[in-house]
Parts: C-alpha cells; sequence; structure tokens
C-alpha cells in the first residue's frame, strides 16, 4: 500500500512563521498593556521623635497611589536607612549617637518601584546619655478615649513617673503598637481606623533605656457606622478569668451573645490575633451569655490576647468582640 506523502514547510520557513506570530501577539499585547509610570503622593504628617539617646521613631500618613502602594522608604540625612511595607506607618531607627541633630524623609514606593517625591523633613535632636536605668516607668492610669466619627479616634490618660525620665508613651490597639507620642503628651489622636468597629487600645510609657511601663487600663470604642450599614454583631462584655489545673491553665471565657435573629451555632476564638479554635456546640445552642472553657499549658505569667466572633444564621461570620487580655496564674 502507497503511504500518503504530507508536505510540511522548511523548517526555516516554519520559524520565520513561528517568529512573526509571536512578534504580532507580542506587539497586539503590548498596545493594550498600560506601563504604570504614575509616582505614589508623598506621605504627609511625618513626624520623628527620639526614643533614646541612640533610637529615633518615625510616623507618617498613608499615601495613596493610582494602582497601591507596597512600601515606604525612610530616609536619614538623605541617605535610606529602612524599608517598610505598606501595612506600616511607623517604624524605628536605631545606630543614632547622642546629642545630635537628625532629619528624616518619607517616600513611598508602588510595585512598578516608582518612588514619591520625599515627605517634608521632621527633624529631632537625641538626647545625652543618661544613668543607667534599670526601673520601668509607672503605668499610665485613667485611659479614656472616644471615638470621632467613623474613623478616627481620641485617647487621654494620667502622666507616668519614671527615675530617670520617661520619654514616650506608646500607644496600643490589640497588642499592637501603633502610635506614639512624646512625652510631654497625654493625649492622642488616632485615624485611619475603619467605620463600625470595636477597637481596643492601652497605653505604656517609656524611659530612656527603651523600658516600657506595664499596661494601662484598656478602653474600647466603636466607631460609627457607614449610612445604611447593618447594626454589629459582635458579641460583647467578654470576661476572661484563668486559674491552674495541676501544670496546665484553665482560663474561662463568657460573653454576652449578640442578636442576629436566630441561632448562633458557632464561635471562633482568636488567641494573640490568630484562630486558635471553633467553638461548636455539641447540643442545642445556648441562651443569654455563653461560656467556653480552653487549656493552655504554658509558664505561669504567659500573656495573652483574645477575642471571639459568631457565626451568623445565614452562616457568615459576624464582628469580632472587642479583645481582653489575659496573664496565666492561679
Amino acid at each position: 500500500m502507497e503511504g500518503t506523502t504530507v508536505q510540511r514547510p522548511h523548517a526555516t520557513a516554519a520559524f520565520a512563521c513561528s517568529a512573526a506570530l509571536l512578534l504580532a501577539t507580542l506587539t497586539a499585547c503590548g498596545k493594550n498593556a498600560e506601563v504604570d509610570t504614575g509616582k505614589p503622593t508623598a506621605p504627609q504628617g511625618v513626624t520623628a521623635q527620639a526614643s533614646s539617646a541612640t533610637s529615633a521613631h518615625v510616623m507618617w500618613e498613608p499615601s495613596t497611589d493610582d494602582t497601591a502602594v507596597t512600601g515606604y522608604e525612610v530616609y536619614r540625612e538623605g541617605r535610606k536607612a529602612k524599608s517598610v511595607p505598606a501595612s506600616k506607618v511607623m517604624t524605628d531607627v536605631d545606630g543614632l549617637t547622642a546629642s545630635t541633630a537628625y532629619t528624616f524623609t518619607v517616600r513611598a514606593r508602588d510595585a512598578a518601584g516608582n518612588l514619591s517625591e520625599p515627605s517634608t523633613a521632621a527633624a529631632l535632636t537625641t538626647p545625652a546619655p543618661t544613668p543607667a536605668d534599670h526601673e520601668a516607668p509607672t503605668r499610665p492610669v485613667k485611659l479614656r478615649g472616644k471615638a470621632d466619627g467613623g474613623r478616627a479616634a481620641t485617647l487621654s490618660w494620667g502622666g507616668s513617673t519614671d527615675d530617670v525620665g520617661v520619654t514616650a508613651y506608646d500607644i496600643y490597639q490589640e497588642g499592637s503598637r501603633i502610635h506614639s507620642v512624646p512625652a510631654a503628651q497625654t493625649t492622642a489622636r488616632l485615624t485611619g481606623l475603619r467605620p463600625g468597629t470595636i477597637y481596643t487600645f492601652t497605653v505604656r510609657a517609656r524611659d530612656a533605656a527603651d523600658t516600657s511601663s506595664s499596661d494601662s487600663n484598656t478602653v474600647d470604642l466603636t466607631t460609627a457606622a457607614v449610612p445604611g450599614a447593618p447594626a454589629s454583631t459582635a458579641p460583647t462584655d467578654l470576661r476572661i478569668t484563668s486559674s491552674a489545673q495541676g501544670k496546665e491553665y484553665a482560663v474561662d471565657l463568657d460573653w454576652k451573645q449578640p442578636e442576629t435573629g436566630g441561632k448562633i451555632p458557632a464561635y471562633q476564638l482568636y488567641l494573640d490575633g490568630r484562630l486558635t479554635t471553633t467553638i461548636v456546640w455539641g447540643g442545642e445552642p445556648p441562651a443569654g451569655r455563653a461560656s467556653y472553657r480552653l487549656t493552655l499549658s504554658e509558664p505561669r505569667g504567659t500573656r495573652h490576647s483574645m477575642k471571639i466572633r459568631a457565626k451568623l444564621p445565614d452562616g457568615k461570620w459576624g464582628d469580632f468582640s472587642a479583645a481582653r487580655t489575659v496573664v496565666l496564674a492561679g
């Protein structure tokens, strides 16, 4: 039987055709692709304060970009000192010299590598070296605050004392430092918050040796919801205690359940910002207050932040409760 002859193009011709097709494709794609050449806006509100004789704390307001800001670069005397991700709007710069003047600027960076113009410079002078400071400042007292609309809040507190001197106050939200003010200030205005959200704040005093006080009392603030937003589904009045159980610790939680229009089948418990367990009732969900016991095997004095949220009747997860801190003891 005779075979069928198949005509194939010459290899060189085939390659030329393929190359032409690839070039045409790339050219067509190039017509549609948009190169990001726009710079982010320069960071505003840059402040710098000496944390100690050899370190400084730099803060700024978030920048904007036509695509997205991916990070910030902090400059000391015009030379890059630190790079931080877009999620951070503050950083500590170490390795400074005592009794020396410095200026800091910040630039925003986008995914294409475009850098904003430098911010306005913030100046400071590091203090002289202090005598050995081995004692922590006293804790700030009478922390109070109020939400200013949906995206800001104002805090105030009673001042601390130290055997050498308080240099700054640090504001924490659920255990993470989000803001700092000089020792002369006992108020702070926080911006960039989310509407309709519960925030849990504490304050710590810090001295020139970078030793922090214990936490102030806790204050919970709820920012105003945006018009038309649904009612909060956050559990309220969360209470936590711990007790020794042999070599382990029993952590008991109880809380007031939110009004959801139906039964709540489960809760998620977050430990230090991470999901640690899902609480599912073995039978009929409880009415009124609910409770749960968590067992931890960690050293005495270990500190944790906890918060919970409910699974709503429609299957979605609701709003987080205010966070509470527990210290393992008993």
